[in-house]
């Protein structure tokens, strides 16, 4: 039997692993103390407490203005096809384009109606997470 010591979400876990044959499993853990961390100091109660944060702002086209929402990459990959074209009239759930992320094809589909605005990624492009993809208006 080993044992190790794994931390997960700043929970530290002491697990305890047998090798067993084929075809038979089983392990063990034991959730213990959390890693202390260290103490938040109090401010003095004579700052001012800060302004209260509004609302995260929408995400603005890197091309310029644009009205109507956003579609956003969730995740990093690479742009296999584009569904739809600019002026194009699309209902919420259509497909609007193919992005391969870790040799999976994921659909990006519109959130809404409308009419596709701008396309802002071309086929076969690499985004990051949060680039813009298409403008729907």
């Amino acid at each position: 039997m080993k044992k190790f010591n794994i931390t997960v979400n700043g929970k530290l876990y002491a697990v305890e692993v047998e090798e067993v044959g084929a075809g038979q499993g089983g392990f063990t853990y034991q959730p213990v103390q959390s890693v202390s961390q260290p103490a938040v100091q109090p401010q003095p109660a004579t700052q001012p407490a800060p302004a209260a944060q509004s609302a995260p702002k929408a995400v603005k086209s890197p091309e310029g203005p644009a009205t109507g929402e956003l579609i956003t990459s969730p995740m990093p990959g690479t742009i296999l096809d584009i569904k739809v074209t600019e002026g194009q009239a699309i209902n919420a759930g259509d497909v609007v384009l193919i992005l391969e992320a870790m040799k999976m094809e994921n659909e990006i589909v519109a959130p809404n109606d409308g009419v596709v605005n701008k396309i802002h990624t071309t086929k076969s492009s690499n985004v990051s997470t949060g680039d813009a993809l298409v403008t729907i208006g």
